[in-house]
């Protein structure tokens, strides 16, 4: 075989194969996933009539979305319009090659990571990658030569622009405490120690509410709102496969999110969360790795179920919450999670993270009532004559102010 072929290759093809299909069947089985759980959080059944408890309503779905008509508006942008899914869909694909699934496999008395790519930069090619998923829906809601789609990707922009720098500035933070940006580096800490989530919790949380707001899910659709702009920046997709890649891109943008928090946050296969008790070895056979791999997948199996169940719970923000949220709420939080990890991180406290974690809580706490409030957009409007806001300054006045009843000439006429 050619020198070039080694192992290590061999292991990466293989990984990255089998994660694409992984995540293509998991794109088609989550759509069900949330349809019953949607159908549980409304005390109603959901899909069962496709197959034995519905499992085959994905497969009719696909059918369908093959057979339908492929649409394309009257001058609408005809090549961005058809390269706007694609360029939804290939980031999700291409972002998880980074991640270790497992760890390293030893056979035949050589050594692999199960990793699609082992690079040096893992962290921010992850941050860079994803991130241009919204240039796809950008586009589509522009080359669609709707108002409504042009309004959905005009959101869509603004969105991810104010909610990125919540994410890097969180993930900078994790950065900092673990001294490294290759995930595998992170796991391995987190294996000899505790998970980051304990050290950094106000960081994870910014984190996941900012996957949230990337992937466009609710509270976050302002992009896709149907009560406000029809269908957003998908609206002249109708059902066709194109309006399918984007979901299958959305739900792509889940499953990878879910695993990179899964490494920053929860340990990879880590299932010692504070270190009381041994955890698995990071070296070991194919018993081990399949362990290791099916323990990330749980983890990454539970964000998406809380992911689903928060879309069923939390109703959508107000365009004005959203931006509000972000540069007056999660901005100026990151900010001070990362100036007090840079001072911990600067004295060598890192062991004590989680008690600068608790003292940023109280920071927090005390300094936000001192803060500048702007006035309240749900203020109520005084009104004559209302029993619950009424006009605090003017006189209210009932009985007619002239005399009522039929002019006298008009009443000879009549």
């Amino acid at each position: 075989m050619p020198e070039f072929v080694t192992p290590q290759l061999i292991a990466s093809v293989t990984v990255i194969v089998v994660m694409i299909h992984i995540i293509l069947i998991g794109a088609l089985y989550l759509v069900l996933l949330e349809r019953k759980l949607s159908a549980y959080a409304q005390d109603r059944l959901g899909p069962n009539r496709v197959g034995p408890m519905g499992l085959f309503q994905p497969i009719a779905d696909a059918i369908k979305l093959l057979l339908k008509e492929d649409y394309i508006p009257k001058r609408a942008d005809r090549i961005l319009f058809l390269l706007a899914p694609g360029l939804t869909i290939i980031p999700a694909f291409i972002a998880f090659a980074v991640i270790p699934w497992a760890g390293t496999l030893e056979i035949f008395g050589e050594k692999v990571k199960i990793v699609g790519a082992d690079v040096n930069i893992g962290i921010i090619y992850l941050i860079a990658v994803t991130s241009l998923g919204v240039y796809g829906v950008a586009l589509g809601g522009w080359a669609s030569n709707n108002k409504y789609s042009f309004l959905g990707g005009l959101r869509a922009t603004a969105q991810m622009i104010s909610y990125e720098i919540p994410m890097g500035l969180a993930v900078l933070a994790l950065i900092l405490t673990a001294g490294t940006i290759r995930p595998g580096e992170m796991i391995a800490q987190q294996l000899e120690g505790q998970w980051y989530i304990i050290h950094q919790p106000i960081a994870a949380l910014l984190f996941y509410i900012c996957m949230l707001a990337e992937t466009n899910r609710l509270p976050f659709d302002l992009a896709e709102a149907e009560s406000e702009l029809v269908g957003g920046w998908h609206t002249e997709y109708s059902d066709s496969m194109k309006w399918a890649l984007f979901f299958a891109g959305e739900y792509a943008h889940i499953i990878t999110g879910s695993a990179f928090f899964t490494v920053m946050f929860l340990g990879g296969w880590s299932i010692s969360p504070v270190g009381l008790w041994p955890d698995l070895p990071i070296v070991g056979g194919i018993g081990l790795i399949l362990l290791q791999f099916g323990i990330v997948m749980a983890k990454v199996f539970a964000l998406i179920c809380l992911t689903m169940l928060v879309r069923w719970t939390v109703p959508r923000f107000r365009y004005d919450q959203l931006m509000r949220l972000a540069w007056e709420g999660m901005i100026p939080t990151a900010l001070l999670v990362l100036l007090v990890t840079s001072f911990v991180v600067f004295m060598g406290w890192t062991s004590q993270m989680w008690l600068a974690s608790i003292a940023t809580v109280g920071i927090i706490w005390v300094v936000r009532p001192m803060l500048p409030k702007q006035a309240n957009p749900n203020h109520k409007l005084e009104l004559l004559g209302s029993r619950f806001s009424p006009k605090t300054h003017e006189a209210l006045t009932t009985s007619p102010v002239e005399p009522q009843g039929l002019d006298p000439v008009v009443a000879s006429d009549a």
